[in-house]
């Protein structure tokens, strides 16, 4: 089982203040807040951070039928970032999951899973059309949307 998350770093810029008093407090471990203190880009490691917890939610949520917001209780615990791909391990109620993430200028696009080496995953980002469904029948195994893109996840 995969898990994807993209997010569109423009929307994000028009949608969150994430410099507001506490919000980083609701959403990052210590440890996590450290990596945001100790980086030149602070804003590309909060959205990071943020989709890496994302796509290791949305499988722990199908698997689990987890649904609650609970950023503090998906914890990132490995990252490794070598130019615009950065890895990383995520703990959630003592499972492991393992990411791989695209950092592009206009968005950050994670992939997640349970297995590591991760398994052959084709991905396919593209113009995000709210009216336009037919992504659906080329059955992705996962599907994340935001702002301006569409990111489609398969197995190989």
């Amino acid at each position: 089982m995969i898990g994807n998350d993209i997010v569109d770093l423009r929307q994000a810029m028009l949608e969150s203040n994430w410099r507001r008093k506490g919000y980083l407090d609701k959403l990052f471990s210590r440890t996590e807040q450290l990596w945001i203190e100790g980086t030149s880009k602070p804003t590309q490691m909060i959205w990071l951070l943020w989709s890496m917890k994302e796509a290791a939610y949305k499988i722990h949520s199908r698997r689990k039928n987890w649904r609650a917001f609970a950023p503090l209780k998906l914890i990132c615990q490995t990252l490794e970032i070598k130019e615009e791909l950065a890895t990383g391990s995520i703990q959630c109620e003592n499972i492991t999951f393992f990411s791989q993430t695209i950092l592009a200028t206009d968005f950050i696009h994670t992939v997640v899973s349970e297995q590591y080496p991760m398994q052959a995953i084709k991905v396919n980002i593209s113009t995000y059309n709210p009216g336009d469904c037919s992504y659906r029948s080329t059955d992705p195994a996962t599907v994340s949307h935001h702002g301006r893109f569409l990111a489609l996840a398969y197995l190989k």
